[in-house]
């Protein structure tokens, strides 16, 4: 089955962005659409998804390009690192716990959770008085 693309004009008028706004993440190696044997640019649903997420960026955080660069730098290590933990995990699960697996289970459960706790809010006792 082949993969459902959208051309330019109506992902800008979805997203309510000028078309201009996409060539820029495109120059900006941000958004990368596959592009027509015409050199069409065509945006599948995965570039919609990375869309979104770089509008909710720059509308709801106030990120510049730079900074969402950066962000998305760090997602794809994060999840390629994600991915090589489960490649891990499964090794070590085969190696450790052939025939075991209720206790490896019950194991990878136990690891602790860690949470950050509330950031205080910053008081400067200078404009206070």
């Amino acid at each position: 089955m082949k993969e459902k693309t959208y051309f330019i004009s109506a992902v800008a008028s979805k997203y309510n962005i000028h078309p201009q706004t996409l060539r820029l993440y495109e120059r900006e190696g941000l958004l990368i659409p596959s592009r027509s044997k015409g050199n069409t640019r065509m945006f599948c649903d995965e570039d919609l998804k990375k869309l979104e997420f770089i509008l909710n960026l720059t509308r709801e955080m106030g990120v510049n390009l730079a900074g969402i660069e950066i962000i998305l730098n760090m997602k794809d290590k994060m999840e390629k690192m994600q991915g090589e933990f489960t490649v891990f995990l499964e090794e070590l699960k085969k190696e450790f716990f052939v025939g075991k697996e209720e206790i490896f289970e019950q194991k990878k459960n136990a690891l602790v959770k860690f949470s950050s706790p509330p950031i205080a809010p910053f008081h400067d006792e200078k404009k206070e008085k």
